[in-house]
């Protein structure tokens, strides 16, 4: 979707200030949200995609308005009212209404370190053969869905060259709206810089990992 998210290429959004804090967490309650959405994802009523959508389908004012954390917390609320797992009373009183509904799996404490170092591969068997090879001209496709994707706004409908072939990966477009995994090939495209911008930039070049479908 073409949500407040994607940012890439745009201006007028002022100087990113850095800050000399470098910790993982400014508050105790950012630490809590990880611990969370972690926890809450490993249940299994959703997928990272899914995760990912909800976040960035917040209203524009509401996610350009909010820290990272408060991202994670606003999407994972929509996740648990989408799911059936809580009500918007039950989180805004933070007192359970009914029994607990049922999950089909839960992490326990000393599973969490385990399942950390693990990780969720994504990658999977092909289904078919890759349409493109390395050195390969390609163009990305002018999409413009009202779901869920990875294709950054600022490289649709642009002339690029893959320069490295990842195998075949989960295609999000899909699993994000419940469609399942799809697995599709995943490429490396690297895009003349003057090709995105024309050629008032003083970039040389912009790498973006696409999946087959982005392309032709």
């Amino acid at each position: 979707m073409n949500g407040a998210q994607d940012l890439g290429g745009m201006q007028a959004f002022g100087p990113i200030q850095a800050q000399a804090d470098a910790s993982l967490f400014h508050a105790d309650w950012e630490r809590r949200v990880l611990a969370i959405t972690l926890a809450m994802g490993a249940v299994g009523k959703w997928n990272i995609d899914m995760s990912r959508a909800a976040r960035e389908g917040l209203p524009p004012a509401q996610y350009l308005s909010s820290s990272y954390y408060q991202i994670w917390v606003e999407g994972l609320e929509k996740l648990l009212q989408s799911t059936g797992l809580a009500t918007a009373e039950e989180i805004r009183t933070g007192v359970s209404k009914s029994a607990a509904a049922p999950v089909p799996r839960v992490l326990m404490a000393d599973q969490v370190a385990a399942a950390l170092l693990r990780g969720s591969p994504v990658d999977r068997p092909p289904a078919a053969r890759a349409r493109f090879n390395v050195g390969d001209r390609v163009r990305s496709r002018p999409l413009n869905p009202p779901t869920h994707t990875r294709l950054p706004r600022y490289c649709r409908d642009k002339r690029g060259t893959i320069i490295a072939v990842h195998g075949a990966h989960v295609f999000p477009d899909a699993n994000a709206i419940g469609l399942g995994e799809q697995p599709q090939w995943l490429y490396t495209v690297r895009f003349d810089a003057a090709e995105l911008w024309g050629t008032d930039t003083t970039a040389a070049s912009v790498c973006v990992d696409c999946w087959e479908p982005y392309l032709d």
